[in-house]
């Protein structure tokens, strides 16, 4: 091989300084190019949002001439023709006759063929009182066309779901017209009446981040649909994963399908060749869909459409597909904010497949569920788990990161508290977890012992501490809808009771049809204290800067008390935030010589979770800041120079 000898020369004495040089050189391009990256998938907006989670058939019924009816249902020939819709404010475990005639079993015979009637009319009336709150930012489970309450098995994913709107019968004639051709597409009734929420949204300085279910569809879906009518000779075969097609000369029904987790309802879109990628062709439709709501007049400004997406167990789509996507989501809105269901450990996911940012089970809700509401992990612990979890991702992700402590997915955080396992003295399932969400514990339709029981005075304690850490931790908090309000209730159906609203007058609530102990009837209301409390803490991170967008440091533990102390801080404020999980009062001593207090004179307090603001006490000592809370009670100073 000939070299240039000029090339292959190097001065003797400067070798190692060189590739030292050009080593450092490239980490720092490395580190541009990280950077810019995330810079281009997390819009800032998302650091300064407060979310607010509307399950839209369970929020409001705006109008109830839109209600479900039952040939609209799921499994309408397994449902008594005696159905009707369920009056919103009748208590959770009443069954009505038509369930009764199903079966004897609360779960199995009825609840989740039950329907409410929550529409966007609904969420439109209530967007006032949402502003209220101080959130800005709305998250909504899916409104797409779909036959079930939860609407994650999506007949369509260009059109809203014709009872969500004002014109039911209209809206499916103009929907059976059309082709897979965008240029066949209407805009129906209740596509209008999303396309207001947003304009209204937008009005209040709200954003609307939709629910993308992009892995699978219902089996009314108009490919899978073709699928069932035609068999092979359909011309969207290749949109699935088809096992087996129906013989006509037998009786039996012999197709089959891939489904998500065995769920017939819910057949799943198939992967190109070699399982990089989603088929080409649902592929495009999902585009093709993902800009209509974006950009709803095509003409390229995004102002009119959705600002964001939460993306369905985006783990099991292939990641060749996610890159594509987001990189045609920020092409229509280059602010667009994407955050993946994504319950483990993150680290490179996110930038591999080009989301903002995750809903924060692992970072967050974990954590929490092991130490304040558990008892089971201590504070330095926590703050170590915390910060661990946290330095996974890149500085701007982690502002993004979407802060939950319940969902749709998981017990309300109320019934969490009540049936934590330090009370019930338990062992877990799964340590890793914290039992977060496990089944086998989480419902009493899995595990008959669950607590039904309303929460206490201290299980309320617990919770104001909960989001105390939610609005004063680095992420974007999310609060699932009626938690504000005081909702409790067992992981799904029972997370997902009709939202309290302080206009409607509830039916007492009724022992458990399961449990024989489940207390006597209790009364259905807004906890107004509660809700004043909410909006309190969610002013509090509106109010500063720097617990939206400043540095966290973990400056104090204390393991016995179940105490810890950490800062937030920008270059305009110090804020110090103390929790004392404890049930006794609690004494804290933070060194004067930590630097994130350091030049500290005095400490004064802005917010307090209970009780008088004047009980959280600060003392300055010879070499110690000593802080005195009272028992499960949280609070924040101003660190004053």
């Amino acid at each position: 091989m000939n070299v240039h000898p000029r090339l292959s020369y190097r001065h003797p004495r400067v070798p190692a300084l060189y590739w030292r040089l050009v080593f450092a050189f490239v980490i720092a391009t490395i580190a541009d190019i990280a950077r810019a990256d995330d810079a281009a998938r997390v819009p800032l907006w998302a650091h300064d949002a407060i979310f607010y989670q509307v399950f839209p058939e369970r929020f409001r019924n705006g109008d109830s001439t839109n209600d479900p009816t039952h040939a609209s249902l799921e499994f309408p020939k397994e449902i008594p023709k005696s159905w009707e819709v369920t009056p919103w404010t009748q208590q959770w475990y009443r069954r009505d006759d038509w369930e009764k005639e199903m079966g004897p079993d609360f779960y199995e015979h009825g609840v989740f063929h039950r329907r409410y009637g929550g529409d966007l009319q609904g969420v439109i009336d209530k967007l006032d009182y949402i502003q209220s709150l101080g959130v800005n930012a709305i998250y909504l489970n899916p409104v797409f066309y779909a036959r079930s309450l939860h609407k994650y098995d999506g007949n369509s994913f260009h059109h809203v779901d014709p009872h969500f709107g004002p014109d039911p019968e209209g809206d499916f004639e103009l929907m059976g017209k059309e082709t897979a051709d965008p240029a066949s597409w209407h805009w129906t009734e209740a596509d209008k009446l999303f396309l207001q929420l947003i304009r209204e949204a937008h009005a209040r300085d709200i954003r609307i981040v939709l629910d993308g279910v992009f892995n699978h569809t219902g089996r009314d879906f108009f490919a899978f649909d073709d699928i069932r009518k035609k068999g092979r000779d359909s011309a969207y075969t290749d949109w699935y994963v088809i096992h087996e097609y129906d013989n006509p000369a037998t009786e039996a029904d012999e197709f089959k399908y891939q489904c998500w987790w065995d769920f017939d309802t819910l057949p799943e879109f198939a992967d190109n060749a070699d399982g990089s990628d989603l088929h080409p062709k649902p592929k495009r439709y999902i585009m093709q869909a993902t800009a209509r709501w974006m950009d709803p007049n095509g003409d390229g400004d995004p102002s009119d459409g959705i600002d964001g997406w939460r993306l369905d167990v985006a783990n099991e789509v292939p990641n060749q597909f996610w890159r594509d996507w987001n990189r045609r989501v920020r092409a229509i809105n280059p602010q667009a904010y994407t955050v993946a269901e994504f319950w483990q450990d993150a680290e490179g996911y996110l930038a591999d497949c080009g989301f903002s940012a995750t809903m924060n089970y692992h970072g967050f809700a974990y954590p929490i569920k092991g130490f304040l509401i558990d008892e089971r992990v201590g504070a330095t612990d926590f703050g170590i788990m915390l910060l661990d979890r946290m330095n996974r991702q890149p500085q701007r992700v982690r502002y993004a990161m979407q802060n939950l402590l319940d969902s749709h997915d998981t017990e309300r955080v109320a019934s969490m508290i009540v049936n934590s396992a330090h009370d019930k003295n338990r062992s877990y399932i799964d340590g890793e977890k914290f039992d977060y969400d496990v089944g086998e514990r989480s419902c009493p339709r899995a595990y008959p012992p669950y607590d039904i029981s309303p929460p206490s005075e201290s299980h309320r304690d617990v919770q104001k501490l909960t989001a105390l850490m939610q609005m004063t931790f680095v992420g974007a908090p999310m609060l699932y809808y009626g938690t504000e309000v005081g909702m409790d209730g067992a992981d799904d159906p029972d997370d997902r009771m009709p939202m309290l609203w302080g206009d409607l007058e509830y039916e007492a609530r009724s022992r458990h049809p399961l449990i024989a102990k489940s207390g006597p009837k209790r009364s259905v209301k807004v906890n107004e204290e509660l809700l004043a409390f909410y909006r309190d803490v969610i002013g509090l991170r509106r109010d500063h800067t720097a617990l939206r967008r400043g540095e966290f440091e973990v400056v104090a533990t204390h393991d016995h008390q179940q105490m810890i102390a950490f800062t937030r801080s920008d270059a305009n404020e110090r804020l110090l935030v103390v929790l004392n999980r404890g049930d006794n009062a609690g004494m804290l001593k933070i060194p004067l010589s930590v630097p994130a207090l350091s030049g500290a004179e005095k400490l004064d307090a802005i917010f307090i979770t209970r009780g008088e603001l004047k009980k959280a006490r600060s003392v300055k000592s010879k070499t110690d800041w000593v802080l005195r809370l009272p028992a499960r009670t949280g609070a924040v100073w101003v660190v004053n120079e």
